[in-house]
């Protein structure tokens, strides 16, 4: 008898249904020749979820993840709901959800392949044999931080990490270089946050439980310009959760 998995299916807004239509047609073929099957349960969250439940993220979609093997999500958001109040904003709903299932790695491969040298505006020599990791934090640092406001003459955000929190994104970035080339790329800002120099001085001491791996550090602002430049020279970069937001969407 066939094993079956339960996989939440969360199809969101804008592109998400149509991409998870497909994706579910890829899960099944792969199944065909397996000793598995996939069962699929289809919960609500983002702007749908806030037009039918008046909340972007409803508790029985948060029961529903939990109770699955895996969470198959689509998009969420769309300028429908830009101007919600925070708390109700697609966005926010996501945010929840990722603190809610303890999903602290974002792991972000990144392989350009040479098909697709000329569809980019960077030039082919500088993308060719592209092959980088990024290892991202995602339920810690300023999208999480408290205190945080607006009182519509200051806004305020904070940045928090706790040591626990960076040695365990630290030993996914150090197990994932094992298994590559073995280099890590710390990304931080530690000449002028103090967070940053918290994160710098765990990661190194995570660093000496394995010492085939080869560690660097890089600031975020010149590890933007280096993505651009020179690509190839990035294995695994471990960064936090907001400089690794905007660095692997470069």
């Amino acid at each position: 008898m066939k094993k079956t998995y339960k996989i939440g299916v969360i199809r969101g807004d804008g592109i998400g249904p149509e991409i998870i239509d497909e994706a579910i047609k890829v899960l099944n073929s792969v199944c065909v020749n397996e000793d598995f099957e996939l069962s699929y349960d289809e919960y609500l969250m983002g702007g749908i979820a806030y037009d039918l439940k008046g909340t972007p993220l409803p508790d029985e979609t948060i029961e529903g993840c939990i109770k699955s093997d895996a969470v198959l999500f689509g998009a969420i958001g769309g300028q429908k709901w830009d101007n919600l109040p925070r708390q109700f904003r697609p966005e926010s709903g996501l945010l929840k959800l990722r603190k809610e299932l303890g999903l602290f790695a974002n792991l972000r491969p990144t392989t350009v392949f040479d098909e697709l040298l000329d569809a980019s505006t960077i030039k082919p020599e500088v993308l060719k044999g592209v092959d980088l990791f990024v290892v991202r934090e995602l339920t810690g640092g300023i999208y999480f931080g408290e205190p945080r406001g607006n009182d519509g003459q200051t806004g305020y955000n904070t940045m928090v990490y706790t040591k626990p929190e960076i040695e365990r994104i630290a030993k996914v970035a150090f197990e994932s270089a094992m298994k590559r080339r073995k280099e890590v790329c710390s990304v931080d800002k530690a000449n002028v946050l103090e967070v940053s120099q918290l994160w710098r001085d765990t990661v190194i001491e995570v660093a000496k439980a394995y010492p085939e791996v080869t560690l660097t550090h890089m600031y975020v602002d010149n590890a933007a310009m280096q993505l651009v430049r020179n690509p190839r020279q990035f294995d695994v970069i471990l960064t936090g959760n907001i400089f690794g937001d905007i660095l692997s969407d470069e």
